[in-house]
């Protein structure tokens, strides 16, 4: 299993949110820079980052960032927020990003998803946010309806190979993920799972890796010092 350190974006700056509430929205570091570069010198492989203003509003504010990002670390980047069509998908891959996250427009568009995967195969990932066990779309704000194991086993049979999960309640909360809803997505679909929201333990790490979870994505606990990067990077491996 690997850790995924987490930059989340707003305004050009490195904030966390509570449950996705953009309104709890605090800084949490000073330079997305210097930040992706201690999170590879705690031996991290992959960033997952997040472009807030994008997943909003639909907005490519933070692409200059995640461009410095890049050309400054030499950073292998997953880049989620507002990609909601072909020539978003190609925008950030032309950024040079490793893999790109769907999310609210996998809902709206599956034939969006359909198509990604078809020209770009596994650097197309699929973000399935939930609350109470329905995916939620627009930056978590709205209730789509859609059963998430129902929505992850149609993306599978598109061909989608990462889906990345949200437990909107437990995002940013720092009281572990929902195990109980990644056992059941574990159990339904094949592809590779990317658990996000509540990793805050090097126990979280060890139970998510004895799951089978692909991938734990890391953010407030990193940032908050209350989950070593290197320590969880080591547990998960």
């Amino acid at each position: 299993m690997r850790v995924l350190p987490a930059i989340d974006l707003k305004d050009g700056q490195c904030v966390r949110l509570k449950k996705g509430d953009y309104d709890t929205a605090h800084k949490v570091a000073e330079d997305a820079v210097e930040t992706a570069k201690s999170f590879l010198a705690a031996g991290a492989e992959l960033i997952h980052m997040v472009d807030l203003d994008g997943a909003k509003d639909g907005s490519h504010a933070n692409y200059d960032v995640v461009r410095r990002v890049l050309a400054e670390t030499g950073a292998q980047v997953e880049l989620g927020g507002g990609i909601r069509t072909m020539a978003d998908v190609e925008a950030v891959l032309a950024l040079g990003v490793s893999r790109v996250i769907i999310g609210s427009a996998a809902v709206k568009n599956p034939e969006l998803v359909r198509e990604a995967v078809a020209q770009y195969g596994d650097k197309i990932a699929v973000g399935i946010d939930a609350l109470g066990g329905t995916v939620r779309t627009e930056g978590w704000l709205r209730d789509s309806g859609e059963d998430y194991i129902a929505f992850a086993r149609l993306m599978e049979s598109y061909g989608v190979r990462t889906i990345i999960f949200t437990d909107i309640d437990k995002d940013g909360m720092l009281e572990g993920p929902n195990f109980e809803q990644l056992g059941r997505l574990r159990a339904a679909v094949s592809c590779g799972i990317v658990a996000s929201g509540g990793v805050s333990t090097l126990s979280d790490i060890a139970r998510l890796r004895d799951m089978g979870i692909d991938e734990a994505i890391a953010g407030k606990a990193v940032y908050t010092g209350a989950l070593d990067l290197a320590a969880a990077i080591g547990e998960a491996k």
